[in-house]
Parts: C-alpha cells; sequence; structure tokens
C-alpha cells in the first residue's frame, strides 16, 4: 500500500477538517511570525490544529547578529538565521505566515473572534476559535544618527539578561537616565566594573540613596547631549557629545525601555501590567489573557513567575539579597 509524504497527509486532513465548517473558521489565529509566534505555531500544527498566522514582518529578532543566550546553540545563532530555521520548520506542516498587519480583533457574540487583516494588495478577515498574540516589544531608541547600522553590528545592545556574559570586563556604555537608567548598569556591575552612564542631556533625578549606589559601584554619569554614534575597527562603538568630546567603548546598551505591543489585546478588554508602565498583557500559567480564547506568548505578556524572571531572581538571591 502506497502512503502519502507527510506534507499530503497534514494537506489532506487539513482541507477535510476546513470543510467541515462553511465559514473556514481556524483554530487558532496568530499575531506575530518571531520566534515566540513560530514556535507556537509549529506545535499546534503538529497537534494538527488549524491556523493562520499574520506577521508584519518587523520581527525584533531579525536585530541580532549573534546569539549566545539560545539553548542547543553553543557557537551562537543570528536572529535572521533562527527566523528562517523556524519557518522552515513551521512550513513543513502547512504553517507559513502571511504578511500584513492585523488592524483590528472582534469578539463575536459566539465567542469566536474576526480579525481584520490589512496586505499589501488585499484587505481580508480571518475568524479564529482561539487568537495567540505574539506581537512583542519595540525598543525604544536614542535619537542618534547611524544607530540602526550599529544595532545590527552587535555595537549596540538592549537585553543585559541575553548577553551581558560576552562583555565581561569591557569597556561599557549605557544610554539611559533617571532610575531605570541607573538600574541597567547596575545591573551591568555584574560583568564589568568599567561602566559609564550617559542621559542624552537628561537630568539624572536621583535620591540621595541611588546616587550613592551609583557611586559606590563606580559608574561614572555624564548628562551632556550625545549628538553621533559611530563604529571603528569593526569593535568600538564611540559618543560623540555635544561640548566635541568623544569616549569610545567596546559595547553600549540602551537602557531607554521599550513599548510593548499589546494593544490588540487591550482594546479586546485583556488585563495589562500597569505597575511598571510597560502595559503588558497580563497570562496566567497556560499563557492565558482575562479574555476567554485569547492568549499571549513572547515579550508581549507577563506573568508572576515567568522562566527568564525566575533565573533573574534566583541570581538576585545568590547576591545576597532577599
Amino acid at each position: 500500500m502506497r502512503v502519502l509524504p507527510i506534507r499530503d497527509q497534514i494537506t489532506i486532513a487539513r482541507r477535510f477538517a476546513m470543510n467541515l465548517e462553511s465559514d473556514r473558521t481556524v483554530d487558532c489565529l496568530i499575531v506575530g511570525g518571531g520566534p515566540a509566534g513560530l514556535t507556537a505555531a509549529i506545535y499546534l500544527s503538529r497537534f494538527r490544529r488549524t491556523l493562520a498566522i499574520v506577521d508584519e514582518g518587523f520581527s525584533r529578532a531579525a536585530l541580532i547578529p549573534v546569539s549566545h543566550n539560545l539553548p542547543g546553540y553553543p557557537d551562537g545563532i543570528a536572529g535572521p538565521q533562527l527566523l528562517a530555521l523556524l519557518r522552515a520548520q513551521a512550513r513543513r506542516y502547512e504553517a507559513t505566515p502571511r504578511t500584513g498587519v492585523v488592524t483590528g480583533i472582534r469578539l463575536l457574540t459566539d465567542g469566536r473572534f474576526s480579525a481584520s487583516i490589512e496586505a499589501a494588495s488585499r484587505s481580508e478577515q480571518i475568524v479564529a476559535r482561539n487568537v495567540l498574540l505574539a506581537t512583542g516589544v519595540c525598543d525604544i531608541e536614542p535619537k542618534l544618527p547611524n544607530l540602526d547600522h550599529a544595532i545590527r553590528q552587535g555595537y549596540v545592545r538592549h537585553c543585559v539578561i541575553c548577553d551581558g556574559f560576552e562583555v565581561i570586563d569591557l569597556n561599557i556604555g549605557v544610554i539611559g537616565y533617571g532610575a531605570s537608567g541607573l538600574k541597567e548598569a547596575l545591573f551591568l556591575r555584574t560583568y564589568t566594573d568599567r561602566l559609564t552612564l550617559f542621559t542624552l542631556g537628561e537630568a539624572m533625578s536621583l535620591s540621595d540613596r541611588e546616587r550613592d549606589d551609583a557611586q559606590a559601584a563606580g559608574i561614572r554619569v555624564i548628562e551632556t547631549p550625545v549628538i553621533e554614534v559611530s563604529t571603528e575597527a569593526n569593535r568600538v562603538v564611540a559618543l560623540r557629545l555635544e561640548d566635541g568630546s568623544e569616549h569610545a567603548f567596546d559595547s553600549l546598551y540602551s537602557a531607554l525601555g521599550c513599548g510593548v505591543n499589546s494593544a490588540l489585546g487591550s482594546k479586546l478588554g485583556a488585563r495589562t501590567e500597569e505597575t511598571e508602565g510597560t502595559g503588558a498583557l497580563i497570562v496566567d500559567a497556560h499563557q492565558r489573557t482575562s479574555v476567554p480564547g485569547l492568549y499571549a506568548a513572547g515579550e508581549c505578556h507577563r506573568r508572576p513567575e515567568s522562566n527568564r524572571r525566575g533565573v533573574c531572581r534566583c541570581r538576585h538571591r545568590c547576591d545576597g539579597n532577599p
């Protein structure tokens, strides 16, 4: 007896399942084609669920020149390569992201969701029993020339948790101000004692205790505005200041925070985290938001004890903190 290839089996099974309902409702709409969305697509497809993936094509992961923080890649992997591998794996199960923008999601009276999709050449509606938001975050970047090139080359970083290990004992500049900027610099103190915090001309506005913490950690604070980021010799980041001085570093961290892309969920009534001003979607241990059938994964959500936060808490306790 001839056995059909797995791709043909999947296609036939899906078409059969889709034809059972005239409205062609999918089991799940995934919004976002970054690592979280593509991972969800792979698992759901292997569970034989029908789905649609809509992606704008601007995954934050695409900016990563190389990451050593992902288990299973001891030599590191570039962000674009990781995305390509995830897409290739998803395509094996007929889960191919479509390029477009989800402009809105409505909750129907029967509990399903209807999403409006805008693509380059068409508009369409997708009806789904469940929606998974994997919409990520958007970094708040300093308004400086040549910044995008510096990010793609790995000279400007955003996540100390992700790649702090790679800057051990290096000379590091941090762009930020206030308590949040100081917090990032203090976290980096785990890896290096050569730290300078640039406020882009903003006042630090620190309490006496915070200033004492900065001084005790040996963190230099410069409040003169920065006018340019330049790269040299494939390794060095230089900041040119308004007063004409220039400061060279091995790497630079932006500590201006990020905005969470949670608007699609919050407009449906999903609870968000406002205590830290992030607007992240609040989920439970099963990634469920407060709206039945609406889920969130990746950087757009928060839950009390996510894996990464638990690791960070362990590190905090190892430092002798309660």
